[in-house]
């Protein structure tokens, strides 16, 4: 399928938004992140698989394997709507109930309920629960509404509107102006002005014109996953918000620098470099605007200093990946002596928000100055 412009866009989304209306019960499991899968949770999605065909349930049950929602310590995660009903710590034994008793007849199983540690009290979904009731899930929040694996879905809740708009009725100077008035900063630690790193890469001298953007998924840090559950639940927003970087800066090649120990991260993001190929959204000319960018995986290997950017570059260009001195800045010779954009994981996923939303929501997020 290509699609040509935002009529397209917004037809497509208009389509997969009725066919999922047509289903009366939705089924979301966190099964396809790391954390999920290593609490059990690919077994609990099959027991539902098979309930739901026993059970002759398919035309109004639909089933969906979610990314990371976020609080590993209760997964397998189930979560049931129109209910809204969470079920926490399901195993395969727990399935025919949950089909007979929940889907069937609309009954809450008080067991599977969460328990609040200090009232004792079983909480009946997330608004309830204290580890969500202050949380404002712009980025993970999407990774309940989608597939990882699927780029239908993450159009059915506006996924590539951002990009079509940019196309549509904005300059690079105008997408600028936008970031730097929304106020976002690199998510990644060191807060620099995104807008004003793209400006500057922008007019930056290129003796040949050619530019970089680059995505830093090599968290290194301990016990840090912020990239990686990211990449892994909705890669495609990460894809959206390069690509919106690549026409505000210049560009035409992007890389996403990524740990190797991703494996699950890797698959999610080639998969969905490639939906976005075959959909005109990704390569070459974009959604027939005459513009084109590419983006290659390449996996880190292994160093925590590969983090620092211009390590990171070193080792795209396949040499040690040692940090240079600072007074050169990358946005003017970064990756191959070229101008270059770094930014992280976050940041890059905050871009089609900030263009579909707009700045001036974003920039009142936050305590004043934050």
């Amino acid at each position: 399928m290509k699609l040509k412009n935002a009529r397209d866009i917004e037809s497509l989304k208009s389509s997969l938004v009725r066919q999922k209306d047509l289903k009366v019960t939705e089924i979301i499991i966190s099964a396809d992140a790391t954390c999920c899968i290593l609490k059990g949770s690919k077994p609990v999605a099959q027991a539902f698989r098979d309930e739901i065909k026993k059970g002759g349930l398919e035309s109004t049950v639909s089933l969906r394997l979610a990314g990371c929602l976020g609080f590993c310590e209760i997964e397998p995660m189930v979560i049931i709507k129109p209910q809204h009903v969470l079920y926490q710590k399901i195993t395969p034994d727990d399935v025919s109930e949950i089909v007979a008793e929940t889907i069937k007849n609309n009954r809450i199983i008080e067991r599977f309920l969460y328990k609040d540690p200090q009232s004792g009290e079983r909480k009946k979904n997330r608004k309830e629960i204290s580890f969500y009731k202050k949380q404002n899930r712009l980025i993970l929040g999407a990774n309940e509404e989608i597939e990882p694996v699927s780029i239908d879905d993450y159009i059915a809740i506006g996924g590539y509107t951002a990009l079509a708009k940019v196309l549509d009725s904005m300059k690079p100077e105008d997408v600028i102006a936008e970031i730097k008035t929304s106020g976002l900063r690199g998510r990644g630690g060191g807060g620099f002005p995104t807008g004003r790193k793209w400006e500057s890469c922008k007019n930056a001298e290129s003796e040949d014109g050619v530019r970089y953007i680059i995505c830093n998924a090599d968290e290194g840090d301990p016990g840090a996953y912020m990239d990686r559950s990211v990449l892994e639940g909705n890669p495609h927003s990460v894809i959206e918000g390069m690509i919106i970087g690549s026409i505000a800066v210049g560009s035409e090649q992007g890389y996403v620098y990524v740990r190797a120990e991703y494996p699950l991260a890797i698959e999610h993001l080639n998969l969905a470099i490639e939906q976005a190929e075959s959909y005109a959204l990704l390569g070459n000319n974009i959604m027939s605007s005459g513009r084109s960018f590419y983006i290659k995986v390449v996996k880190g290997a292994g160093a925590f200093v590969c983090g620092e950017s211009t390590a990171l570059m070193a080792s795209i260009e396949g040499r040690v990946g040692r940090p240079r001195a600072k007074y050169v800045h990358t946005v003017e010779r970064g990756l191959n002596e070229r101008p270059t954009t770094l930014n992280n994981v976050e940041t890059w996923a905050n871009v089609p928000l900030i263009i579909n939303k707009g700045a001036d929501w974003y920039s009142k997020i936050g305590t004043q100055g934050s």
